[in-house]
């Protein structure tokens, strides 16, 4: 008799769906893929791609037929759209309801500071005057403006230091969110997981260094993190998925403050950079745990692998040929984990990204650097 497994329906070919598609192979969970080109990351390795623009309902609907449930690889699909396919009866999580959260800042702080979650001082601006009433009502400049819809990985967001440098992100035609620059110690990020019926795990919280607005290296757990404020985070993560409905992964990055508190910055509602360390550190992955959430199945153990779990994104440079350097990397650190996007090499763009993982967080910090560096090949021994 022919058992039949789900079909997940991954919305976007990026290297969350690329590394999602790979943690459901042992499962026997089925893919189909919508992508931008038959060259995108996840569009390699899986079988049913259908290639088409997710902004056309048309053909979001036509992938969707057949489909047991439907997900995403970011969070850009038009909010109208994933409401007609509830209404076609498809499975959409997370549910467009939850993910407007993530797509749109706006929405977003204003559900946060309904909820009483802690954030940065804000407020929707209309134009560089506003801007300015904004600092005035606060701590002056600099004010960090950001375009309620489309950015990532830094991109739509502006630390601004005057009304004249304020008028840059009114020319996108889209509303703009005004926030206070917080004075943080770090960046931290607090990684959970939640399902349909409403069961929920989370991981241990992560500090997440950034360089010029890109995730460069995770941590795991953060360290020196005081142990009721690593709580503290894991509750505010379970608690905002629950009252937004989340399903599948969700991230909350975090700024800690340093008064010793934690400020929400944003969220994502997929699996983010920032959980990548689970791949290689953690008993269930960010990606498997994502899938079973989908899927409605009982939620794996988050529990790390090893006191201390390090990974670094590998950034396109100008070396091509990083597979020339597999031969050095893996002969000097038998135990480092390679994770490569399938993608073209170009200056900072993510290609890959390493793990490591031990009992000595310097060591395993020095070996993590070392072979992304060497990858890029901005060091050659």
């Amino acid at each position: 008799m022919r058992v039949t497994f789900p079909v997940v329906g991954m919305v976007g070919g990026g290297q969350l769906a690329r590394m999602t598609h790979e943690a459901g192979i042992p499962l026997g969970v089925r893919f189909k893929l919508l992508s931008d080109t038959p060259q995108d990351s996840a569009a390699q390795v899986i079988a049913d791609v259908t290639v088409g623009d997710y902004r056309d309902l048309d053909t979001l609907r036509a992938f969707a037929r057949g489909c047991d449930v439907v997900t995403f690889d970011h969070e850009h699909v038009p909010t109208e759209h994933l409401h007609a396919l509830e209404a076609d009866g498809i499975a959409v999580r997370p549910g467009p309801e939850a993910l407007v959260h993530a797509q749109d800042k706006g929405v977003m702080r204003a559900k946060l500071d309904a909820i009483g979650v802690p954030c940065p001082r804000h407020r929707i601006v209309r134009d560089p005057d506003d801007v300015a009433a904004f600092a005035a009502e606060g701590s002056g400049f600099p004010v960090v403006l950001k375009t309620v819809r489309g950015g990532y990985d830094g991109k739509g967001v502006w630390v601004v230091s005057s009304p004249a440098e304020a008028a840059d992100p009114f020319r996108a035609g889209v509303p703009v969110l005004a926030e206070e620059k917080v004075d943080f110690v770090r960046e931290l990020a607090a990684n959970v997981v939640r399902s349909p019926h409403g069961q929920a795990v989370a991981y241990p919280v992560v500090e997440s260094i950034q360089v010029d607005g890109v995730c460069d290296t995770v941590i795991a757990p953060a360290p020196g993190l005081a142990d009721e404020l690593s709580a503290q985070a894991q509750q505010l993560a379970l608690t905002i998925a629950k009252e937004l409905g989340v399903v599948g992964h969700l991230a909350v990055e975090l700024f800690e403050t340093r008064d010793g508190r934690v400020l929400v910055n944003e969220l994502a509602m997929r699996p983010h950079n920032s959980g990548h360390w689970t791949q290689d550190g953690a008993v269930t992955s960010q990606f498997a745990n994502h899938l079973r959430a989908v899927l409605d199945l009982p939620l794996g153990d988050p529990r790390p692998r090893q006191p201390w779990t390090v990974m670094v994104n590998v950034l396109g440079g100008d070396f091509p040929d990083m597979y020339s350097a597999y031969l050095h990397c893996m002969a000097r650190d038998p135990a480092l984990k390679i994770h490569m996007y399938g993608k073209d090499v170009k200056p900072g763009r993510k290609v890959g990204h390493v793990t490591t993982y031990g009992d000595d967080l310097p060591e395993v910090r020095e070996r993590a650097r070392h072979a992304a560096d060497y990858l890029r090949g901005t060091i050659q021994e």
